[in-house]
Order: structure tokens, then sequence, then C-alpha cells
């Protein structure tokens, strides 16, 4: 797991955002690994965690419509 000082809204959903992380990183091609990610660019860092949002909240709009 990383070490992350970031605290979570809802504690037990931590597991499942490591692990939306990781499929995240799998799908645009940045190699996150479990352990020192040092080697990643702020690019490729940001474009995880932007397309995770970019994710999120088309679930919650297909959520909200009902689909």
């Amino acid at each position: 797991m990383s070490k992350s000082t970031n605290k979570a809204a809802v504690p037990e959903a931590m597991g499942a955002l490591e692990r939306f992380k990781y499929e995240v990183a799998s799908e645009i091609g940045v190699p996150l690994t479990d352990g020192y990610n040092g080697d990643l660019t702020s690019k490729q860092n940001g474009s995880v965690g932007g397309y995770m949002v970019k994710k999120m909240i088309e679930a919650q709009e297909r959520q909200m419509a009902g689909k």
C-alpha cells in the first residue's frame, strides 16, 4: 500500500480506492507499482488522479440518470 497522508472521507473505502488507482494506472499505461514511484513524472501521476476523477464523475452521472 502507498504511504499517502491523505485521509478518506469514508475510511472503509481506502482499499477500493487503492485498487481503483492501480486499475486506472494500468488502463492509461502508467507503470505504477506498490512501493516507490519516485521515478514517475508529475504528468504521469497527475494523469492517474485526473482519470480517476473523470471515471468517478461518469459513474455518479450514470447513477443519477438511473442507468
